[in-house]
């Protein structure tokens, strides 16, 4: 499914399913709590923390696919089409960073 595909069958589920959309603000405070299940996750899937007996069968996949559904609510919301914007969002970095990683000691 491209990202267009996906923002428009979100569209037709959150208004039959989901009724309607939360407002911006609720979805972007939602966002964030996506956002911080991912990162609970990783901090514990690949970093220093330990998982609890009740978070061991926790799915990245899922939550990331949580964020990504968010997002794309958000966008819709807002007339985003996410295909142009990560289309001119890559050709930014293309130029901006044409030499700049290449040229980073840290990455050598």
């Amino acid at each position: 499914m491209t990202i267009k595909e996906a923002q428009h069958i979100i569209d037709k589920w959150i208004n039959s399913t989901g009724i309607r959309y939360f407002n911006e603000l609720t979805n972007t405070a939602i966002l964030m709590e996506e956002v911080g299940e991912v990162a609970r996750i990783m901090a514990r899937k690949y970093g220093e923390q330990s998982f609890k007996k009740s978070d061991e069968d926790v799915d990245l996949g899922d939550e990331m696919a949580d964020v990504l559904f968010v997002l794309m609510c958000l966008a819709n919301q807002t007339g985003i089409d996410l295909t142009e914007a990560l289309h001119k969002n890559l050709e930014k970095k293309s130029i901006r960073d044409a030499d700049r990683h290449k040229n980073n000691e840290k990455l050598k």
